[in-house]
């Protein structure tokens, strides 16, 4: 599928800082554990993502043509000290104009290393945006708040992580996405609050030696069916699939297969 404009990506980027830092200033304990992230605190994970974001900033504002460290990134960290709710709210505001202004400066098809055979600033426009929109999950989750997301962003996540879960298989030989070839299988996503224009269905056919998928309703092995958001993060193993607006029809066990190999995000 063709990726959404570029600007429309550097809009949801600023939209999801501003909703992520709602989290951190709504008096949510920022010690508690992340449940679907449970190594982090909620703490951790806004330091993480608002370190990823400058770590692209960084790659994108250089045009970067290979990796640069982690340990080189400015104020990459976060804020110093701990539990200082102001301070990690500017940091996190801060990293998101930085970001927001550098991908709009460079434009989509500026020349910048990435690592899925996307070389240019439009990869890291579309993976930033998805980045912190699955982490601004794991941080309302953390927080005890609701979660929703515009539907052609949800979408354009599920298209995305399909597209790396392929990209993957063809190019990393020891990648546990190549395990994920299942002869005679497939996997349907149905959400049932599509709408035509963002025709929010997928079928992806496991019987090659790299996964085949497209937009649109057919018969599979196994369904996962329920609102857009939700089969959203269930796709990406924040929402379990015994939840009660899921409904999983057919090999159950085919499913979670893939869920377990195909980790992403």
């Amino acid at each position: 599928m063709t990726p959404l404009p570029h600007d429309r990506y550097c809009d949801e980027i600023a939209h999801q800082v501003d909703l992520l830092s709602a989290v951190v200033s709504s008096g949510a304990d920022l010690s508690a554990t992340v449940p679907t992230c449970p190594d982090w605190s909620l703490e951790q994970l806004v330091r993480h993502t608002g370190g990823a974001l400058r770590w692209v900033e960084l790659m994108v504002r250089t045009r970067a043509q290979e990796e640069i460290p982690e340990e080189e990134i400015p104020l990459g960290g976060g804020p110093d000290g701990q539990g200082d709710v102001a301070a990690l709210d500017a940091w996190l505001a801060e990293t998101g104009e930085m970001l927001v202004a550098a991908l709009r400066e460079a434009g989509p098809d500026a020349k910048v290393w990435g690592w899925a055979g996307v070389l240019n600033a439009g990869f890291w426009a579309r993976r930033m945006t998805h980045e912190i929109t699955i982490h601004r999950a794991d941080a309302t989750l953390a927080a005890g708040l609701p979660y929703e997301v515009a539907p052609d962003i949800a979408a354009d996540a599920i298209d995305e992580w399909l597209e790396i879960v392929e990209w993957a298989q063809r190019t990393l030989p020891d990648d546990p996405a190549r395990e994920l070839r299942r002869p005679g299988s497939s996997i349907h996503l149905h959400a049932t609050d599509n709408a035509p224009e963002v025709n929010a269905e997928w079928f992806v056919d496991l019987d090659e030696d790299v996964i085949v998928w497209r937009r649109g309703h057919e018969k599979a092995t196994v369904a996962l069916r329920g609102p857009l958001t939700s089969v959203l993060l269930a796709f990406y193993r924040r929402l379990p699939l015994d939840s009660a607006e899921l409904e999983v029809l057919g090999e159950r066990e085919l499913l979670e297969f893939w869920l377990t190999r195909a980790t992403f995000g």
